[in-house]
């Protein structure tokens, strides 16, 4: 009788699964030590395959980086477009988007390092994926909620606010929170990152957009004349 033997998870019989352990290898190296920092045999160490098998799947650090990048933008853009999609009024869109994103960066809280990383990396002249980022990813986003922000100005719901402005200050109110998760455990004594801290930063921070854009709700007259 043949015996046949499942594949290990370090060879090439199981490619969605070793990509997957190596990519997940991966943002937890650049998230801590960057690209400069990162070393791809800790990598593969981590993902528990050979390096030869990382570098069957991405050819150089480079294009494993590029792969994280997208890993960690498309999910993004996965997870807030379905808020995003739903038909909603502007109101309860906007909030609807924003606990979105607040819910992904909290359920990764390794991905902000790495797009903070880039974003210095750009500042000093080595964009070499920004410019692919920006047109698969930052651009649509920023023009759909962009969108949501027009049509609730334009229903007398939204405050005259520039996109442009608004919603960079949004995405910032959300993710800085995480940047700074180590000054502030520092500063406070306590971990940020707690369920009950990340809860209570996330009813914040929907409470802090909510008063920056929404005009008050104004009562109907009871009659005509009154």
């Amino acid at each position: 009788m043949l015996i046949t033997s499942k594949p290990r998870l370090g060879s090439r019989g199981r490619p969605e699964q070793s990509r997957t352990a190596i990519l997940q290898a991966a943002v937890r190296e650049f998230a801590r030590e960057g690209v400069a920092g990162a070393r791809t045999d800790a990598i593969a160490r981590a993902a528990k395959v050979n390096k030869a098998l990382l570098y069957y799947y991405f050819k150089d650090k480079e294009a494993l980086y590029g792969a994280v990048l997208d890993h960690v933008f498309g999910g993004l853009l996965a997870s807030v477009g379905e808020a995003l999609n739903r038909d909603l009024p502007p109101r309860r869109k906007i909030i609807a988007y924003a606990a979105a994103h607040f819910d992904y960066i909290a359920s990764h809280p390794q991905y902000p390092p790495i797009v903070q990383g880039e974003m210095m990396a750009a500042g000093r002249d080595r964009a070499t994926h920004l410019e692919r980022i920006v047109k698969q990813y930052f651009r649509p986003l920023f023009g759909r909620v962009a969108q949501v922000l027009r049509e609730g100005q334009a229903a007398g719901e939204f405050r005259a606010v520039d996109p442009l402005h608004f919603v960079p200050s949004m995405i910032a109110v959300i993710v800085f929170y995480f940047t700074s998760a180590p000054a502030l455990r520092a500063m406070t004594g306590k971990n940020p990152l707690s369920t009950r801290s990340v809860s209570a930063r996330r009813a914040a921070v929907l409470d802090f957009i909510s008063a920056a854009l929404f005009r008050p709700r104004t009562k109907k007259r009871q009659g005509a004349g009154q």
